[in-house]
């Protein structure tokens, strides 16, 4: 028979840790702050000091290295921390659910502006056709995504698909080549090479400053043109409206500028193009905490349309 000794380390191993201890865990590893914590959960540092303690006592080892002035989580803290806050971010969502069924059923999503404007708004109204009680709250930002501490679902990030704690999701192809109005095209000198982008306007975002040097690069082109100068706006959405208004040549992400090309209100000078590869848009959702069922369908969608540009390109 098990001794007494040995069902009281079963029921040791089975036990719960103090849930106020956790919840002031999982403050302090939010913040990474033990006087914010206490702010947010209106207690005094000391208070929250003695929680933290209890609970490492309870777990038999260090869930935070204490400096001077600053506080950060050890391994085994930043392991327990992705667990309790996604364990608290399910209690919250399901408090919230049961206390007040929400009026309507809301998706939150952060994109950049030239990717909203160009790419994502044409298309949402398809979505919210399909699926008229699901409401996109679509915001523009380019500040990075936090995840853990910002009322998101999703994000449209620019990168090269290695963001920490997120499921990354590939939504285009990123190759870049000049486009410009096709009257620019019928002007003096005349566009026959890829150097004569110097005698024009070469317009640029401020958001991408790079664009240019990598296609001057790629055409073998950027000892001869400089690759700063000319016109600078604050989003490739403006440049691109710059294009087609005749001031100058924008380096576009093409599949961006689709329906201009289409259209033919922008025309491609040259044939060169530069495939960025890995490096090109994506849509992140948190690791953390479980995807509603509206998430999904917006993702499943949003990933279809992806996919049927690609096709199209």
């Amino acid at each position: 028979m098990p001794s007494a000794d040995s069902d009281k380390k079963i029921a040791m191993k089975d036990k719960l840790p103090p849930l106020n201890a956790i919840r002031a865990f999982e403050a302090v590893a939010r913040h990474l702050s033990i006087t914010v914590a206490a702010d947010e959960l209106n207690v005094t540092p000391g208070a929250v000091s003695r929680q933290i303690r209890s609970l490492e006592e309870f777990m038999e080892q260090p869930l935070f290295i204490r400096g001077h002035r600053q506080i950060t989580l050890t391994p085994a803290g930043k392991q327990y921390f992705n667990a309790v806050a996604r364990i608290i971010e399910e209690l919250r969502s399901a408090t919230r659910k049961l206390k007040r069924p929400p009026k309507r059923r809301q998706i939150k999503v952060r994109a950049y502006t030239t990717f909203a404007m160009q790419w994502l708004i044409p298309r949402l109204a398809s979505f919210h056709q399909e699926h008229p009680k699901i409401e996109v709250l679509l915001t523009a930002s380019l500040d990075p995504v936090d995840f853990h501490n910002e009322d998101l679902d999703a994000a449209i990030r620019l990168g090269s698909g290695d963001w920490p704690n997120c499921n990354c999701y590939v939504l285009s192809d990123n190759v870049l080549a000049p486009v410009c109005s096709p009257a620019l095209l019928d002007s003096e000198p005349g566009l026959h090479a890829p150097a004569d982008v110097a005698e024009y306007s070469m317009l640029h975002s401020l958001a991408r400053p790079d664009d240019w040097t990598h296609w001057l690069e790629a055409t073998g082109v950027i000892g001869q043109v400089d690759a700063r100068a000319g016109m600078s706006y604050q989003s490739s959405s403006m440049a691109y409206a710059a294009a087609v208004g005749g001031q100058g040549i924008a380096m576009a992400q093409l599949f961006l500028v689709e329906k201009e090309l289409r259209e033919g209100t922008l025309v491609r000078p040259f044939a060169q193009s530069v495939d960025m590869g890995a490096y090109t848009y994506y849509l992140l959702t948190p690791k953390h905490r479980a995807e509603s069922e509206d998430m999904t369908t917006f993702r499943l969608w949003l990933l279809e349309q992806a996919r049927l540009t690609r096709n199209a390109s």
